[in-house]
């Protein structure tokens, strides 16, 4: 996983923190990740003093519309993690209770039917760019999703998966720092490699090998939000 590079008013806040975790024993990339998160919504949020008010905390605590409460759970318990910690070290800031999100129902798994199937990819294939916002969405969506059905892969190990990661010759994706922190093999359906290879020869002409696979444009990732809302259209 690369390191993140926080940039906010906190940045060094941030490294400290992570820096200290590890050097305790734990892994904390997860947690890392989420802080560069927390870094960039202070950016968005024009946060120039180092304290965290009650409004700016409240405000990224908020439920959004396309998230699962164990994913604002989550959220939320980084934010508490880290403005504890400003705290510890003499820095004001709010620390968000305990109790905002609510206890999680037991997930039934939906099993899609054959023609449930057939629906969604039919409607997958018919994805249309945005030149300004997303100009590959037309070409990325259809192999993305297929890849994340026929694989296993979560969400974010496939969207955030690089060209590196990517052996369309041997027909498998590298998920680098998987369970145990050891990098795993996941093979890629025949039909499928074929596609990823159309895909590359589209939109990768002059990529480099840190590029991501499914970018929604140069240098950046598909972000999670916009998984979630092309699938729930």
């Amino acid at each position: 996983m690369n390191k993140p590079v926080y940039s906010s008013v906190f940045k060094v806040e941030f490294q400290d923190l992570v820096e200290t975790k590890k050097a305790l024993g734990f892994a904390y990339d997860v947690e890392a990740a989420t802080f560069l998160r927390i870094d960039t919504f202070f950016n968005n949020n024009n946060l120039v003093e180092k304290v965290v008010p009650k409004e700016l905390c409240n405000k990224w605590c908020q439920k959004r519309s396309y998230e699962a409460e164990n994913n604002r759970s989550h959220r939320i318990s980084a934010m508490r993690v880290f403005c504890k910690y400003l705290n510890d070290i003499g820095i004001s800031a709010y620390v968000p209770p305990k109790g905002l999100t609510r206890k999680t129902t037991k997930y039934d798994a939906h099993i899609y039917t054959e023609d449930e199937l057939k629906r969604f990819f039919s409607v997958v294939d018919k994805s249309q760019s945005v030149p300004s916002e997303c100009p590959y969405r037309g070409v990325v969506m259809p192999v993305f999703f297929r890849i994340l059905y026929t694989s296993g892969m979560r969400v974010s190990e496939l969207r955030l998966a690089k060209i590196k990661d990517i052996s369309l010759d041997k027909g498998y994706i590298t998920i680098r720092n998987a369970k145990n922190h050891k990098d795993r093999a996941v093979p890629i359906y025949p039909d499928l490699v074929i596609r990823c290879i159309n895909l590359k020869e589209s939109i990768h002409l002059y990529s480099s090998e840190d590029e991501y696979f499914f970018m929604i444009r140069p240098g950046q990732a598909m972000p999670l939000v916009n998984v979630y809302r092309n699938f729930r259209r």
